[in-house]
């Protein structure tokens, strides 16, 4: 397996990109945008251009890894001779359902269709192909060049090939793959967004401020960012996507996401990308000042 296609080139979709050409897997990273294609590739350049700073990787494979990199806006091209398929669009069940239904059309038949969601079911996913034992979820965590873990997620009829493939592969890129089972939210966001939920409820009613929640979880809980800051830098909108699914599917008032939580979205305030969350990011990407509503 040499070529490797990445849907998507938004944060996701570059850091797979990025990964996969660094461990020199031919990649075709595709997306309907020119300019999301472009930017994508500007941060590949920035991300390795830190590495070399840091005297991580050489020059030598920065330039490796971006020659690995091939770009495309149609998906039927990109995918031509892809062994595997990566889908990193939005967290959009109905956009998925559509890509996995082209991609099945297009793809070579041997080639296995994996989905990056972080919530939606893969068997829900698998169901839009006539491939469904080779339809997998492989969930990385951002930023994908650095984080280890990738969650593995077999759908009700993923092959045991397929999945031992796909675990061997994430050890090859110097990942730590662990399997799953396919329920909403998987086990990482079923854990960690009802905390950021319950951070948001925290902040909603008044309990202590943001600068407030996030040191007591920092300093008392030894958790490397707070749970606010994390919602900033994931994206209130994936945040709250995440929980509409989890509350879809288990039918539990536990997952129902906070009011403040669902305005936010509403109003556009979704973190670092729109720049104010939580914290105002209008000078810094740093999390240094809560946002005015929350001063």
């Amino acid at each position: 397996m040499k070529n490797i296609a990445v849907i998507g080139a938004g944060t996701m979709g570059n850091g797979i990109a990025h990964t996969f050409a660094q461990f020199d897997y031919n990649v075709q990273l595709i997306d309907v945008s020119e300019e999301a294609l472009k930017r994508g590739v500007a941060t590949i350049t920035k991300n390795l251009d830190r590495m070399v700073a840091k005297e991580k990787i050489t020059e030598e494979t920065k330039e490796k890894t971006l020659n690995n990199i091939t770009t495309y806006t149609s998906i039927k091209e990109g995918v031509k001779y892809a062994s595997l398929v990566v889908e990193a669009a939005t967290e959009n069940s109905v956009l998925k359902a559509k890509i996995f239904k082209e991609l099945d059309e297009v793809c070579p038949e041997d080639t296995i269709l994996a989905t990056n969601t972080s919530s939606i079911s893969i068997t829900q996913i698998a169901a839009e192909t006539k491939r469904a034992d080779k339809v997998i979820g492989m969930h990385f965590m951002n930023p994908v060049p650095i984080m280890k873990l990738v969650e593995i997620i077999r759908g009700y009829n993923t092959s045991d090939e397929v999945t031992d493939f796909i675990v061997d592969l994430s050890k090859k890129i110097n990942k730590i793959p662990v399997e799953v089972n396919d329920y909403p939210g998987f086990v990482a966001n079923r854990i960690l967004m009802p905390m950021i939920n319950e951070s948001i409820e925290t902040l909603y009613n008044g309990v202590a401020g943001v600068a407030e929640i996030d040191t007591v979880m920092k300093l008392g809980m030894a958790h490397p960012m707070g749970p606010l800051q994390l919602a900033d830098f994931i994206g209130l909108d994936v945040c709250l996507s995440i929980l509409n699914v989890m509350y879809d599917g288990f039918k539990n008032p536990k997952y129902a996401p906070c009011p403040l939580l669902v305005n936010m979205v509403m109003a556009g305030k979704l973190g670092v990308k729109s720049g104010e969350g939580f914290y105002d990011y209008s000078e810094s990407r740093k999390a240094e000042n809560a946002a005015k509503m929350f001063a």
